[in-house]
């Protein structure tokens, strides 16, 4: 059985405690919310904080305000059980909905958070094991043990000089396709940013905030006639992570033309992959035969998935295109 290492749990009771606690500590400290990627890794010692920062008590992150004509407001500790369940994200903003209620299983869907599925950590085959595989088999980028980082080599492209740890989250393709915002608040200040900044192409620093900000709300434009869904590629039908997520979010004259669309994938980069060639190409088009074909030899060229998580890479890739189409004919009925 794998056991916690020793930590100490500090228990703020506002944000502004938890961010200067975070600050103060610095590398020692992480925050916990639902723990459920952050606890298992700290069981495989791929994470060992000696102080957690929990944010379970917190109410100014709980809750929900707002409508779909106005835009929605979405608390980071609002749990995934509680955003699937919310009428107006099932009603205007289908895709959020989908992607949490896909998340992982139901039982972490009532500890996990939504703050903390858009932090996830990136995965990689060679990455999330024990310490003891880890350091049989040789420790990588990601978790170089006693080793520093550029000693170590990325075991997926052992020539390369960066880690290609995949972004496996639900959440963000969902919310960058309906075009959300998160607002993040740290001991300097908070700031507003487009989801999609958030993140950056690297698999070990993979978000872009210092380690003391916390995301503290989303924020969703007015739906507006948005459609939306998510499709999700994992071996089982829980618990698995995402080999590919399908986010993809449309409007549509009368007539059926394509007034503006966002297609977003996870599962195949060290961030959420935005497709805005697809984008150019759907807008002021009808969603035909001849233009799907051409969106699928985008999303083809565009995809470059590496041999780091589940199923292999020819699969990997020549599946993209065809959950693409699905979920725009999906949207187009």
């Amino acid at each position: 059985m794998l056991r916690l290492p020793a930590f100490q749990l500090l228990r703020p009771t506002t944000v502004a405690e938890a961010t200067r606690m975070l600050a103060e500590l610095g590398p020692q400290a992480a925050p916990l919310a639902g723990g459920t990627d952050l606890l298992p890794k700290m069981k495989r010692r791929q994470l060992q904080p000696r102080y957690l920062v929990s944010l379970r008590g917190l109410r100014e992150l709980r809750g929900w305000s707002g409508s779909p004509e106005q835009g929605l407001v979405l608390r980071a500790g609002c749990t995934l059980a509680e955003v699937a369940a919310q009428p107006a994200v099932r009603s205007a903003y289908r895709a959020l909905a989908e992607a949490v209620a896909v998340c992982s299983n139901p039982i972490l869907h009532r500890m996990g958070t939504l703050g903390g599925n858009l932090c996830v950590d990136t995965r990689c085959t060679y990455y999330d094991q024990t310490e003891h595989w880890r350091e049989a088999l040789g420790w990588c980028m990601k978790a170089p043990g006693p080793r520093s980082p550029e000693e170590v080599p990325c075991r997926v492209a052992p020539g390369g000089s960066r880690c290609w740890a995949v972004s496996a989250g639900d959440g963000a393709p969902a919310l960058i396709a309906l075009g959300a915002k998160v607002r993040l608040v740290g001991a300097r200040g908070e700031r507003v940013l487009p989801l999609e900044d958030l993140y950056r192409d690297d698999g070990i620093r993979y978000l872009d905030k210092s380690p003391d900000e916390l995301v503290v709300e989303v924020l969703l434009p007015p739906a507006d006639g948005l459609r939306s869904t998510y499709r999700k590629v994992r071996r089982r039908g829980s618990l698995d992570f995402a080999a590919l997520g399908v986010a993809a979010a449309l409007r549509l004259d009368p007539d059926g033309t394509v007034t503006s669309c966002r297609l977003v994938l996870g599962g195949v980069a060290s961030r959420p992959l935005v497709l805005e060639e697809v984008a150019s190409l759907l807008v002021g088009q009808r969603l035909e035969q001849d233009v799907l074909e051409r969106v699928s030899e985008v999303v083809h060229r565009a995809v470059h998935p590496m041999d780091n998580t589940d199923f292999t890479v020819l699969y990997r890739r020549r599946t993209a295109p065809v959950h693409v189409r699905r979920a725009l004919q999906a949207l187009a009925s």
